[in-house]
């Protein structure tokens, strides 16, 4: 089965393009975008790997689903496109870069700035209906993007991971955490932010810092 997936990945992910449970997914997600207003729209789907080559790899940050609001998903966890309001998570993601970092926030909230430079932008699970989070949980993408976390894993080293909130610190059991440079906080969304989760990490300095630290170029956040 033809996935349209950037070649960069293509090899290394078509075993599971081959799976039943993956062929399932593709038919359980045609039906729901032919049925239902889902987002987001379907070329970008698969949109955190077009931005972002396996071999660019530096980062990855884990985000749980795409927004369901009109026009907010763009296929980057976290990422809206220009011109729609930034949404709570964002914001804090946004203003914690400014206190760690002290660089103004920015008008965009499209991150495909960040996927660029070698950051990965994966939500666990790439579809979502309209108005109802969490409707595509369950129905394989979840296995899908395991395998990729397990494939930067294997494959590549000195990659850091942003693992933010329980679920994207659950996801990140498939990391050999020998090999690469793993950081965890709360999620920046208002819940876990505002009861001192989130601000404060200085993930963005970190991240700079182990990369530095290991001759790659950082991250112009």
């Amino acid at each position: 089965m033809q996935v349209n997936i950037a070649e960069s990945w293509k090899h290394i992910l078509q075993p599971e393009f081959e799976k039943a449970y993956f062929q399932n997914l593709v038919q359980f997600v045609k039906e729901e975008y032919t049925n239902f207003t889902c987002y987001p729209k379907g070329s970008d789907i698969f949109a955190a790997f077009d931005y972002c080559a396996f071999g660019d790899v530096k980062v990855v940050i884990i985000g749980q689903d795409p927004y369901h609001g009109v026009g907010q998903a763009n296929g980057l966890c976290f990422s809206v496109h220009d011109g729609i309001s930034h949404p709570p998570s964002l914001i804090n993601i946004f203003k914690e870069i400014e206190t760690d970092l002290g660089i103004p926030y920015p008008e965009s909230g499209d991150l495909s700035r960040w996927a660029k430079q070698g950051v990965l932008l994966l939500n666990a699970t790439l579809t979502v209906r309209a108005h109802e989070a969490g409707s595509h949980q369950k129905k394989g993408w979840e296995q899908f993007t395991d395998a990729v976390i397990a494939s930067i894993s294997e494959q590549k080293e000195d990659v850091v991971f942003l693992l933010w909130g329980g679920y994207a610190k659950k996801k990140g059991a498939k990391i050999d955490k020998k090999k690469h440079h793993v950081l965890t906080s709360g999620h920046p969304s208002p819940l876990s932010a505002n009861r001192g989760y989130w601000f404060g990490n200085k993930h963005f300095s970190q991240t700079n810092e182990f990369l530095t630290h290991k001759n790659l170029s950082d991250i112009n956040w």
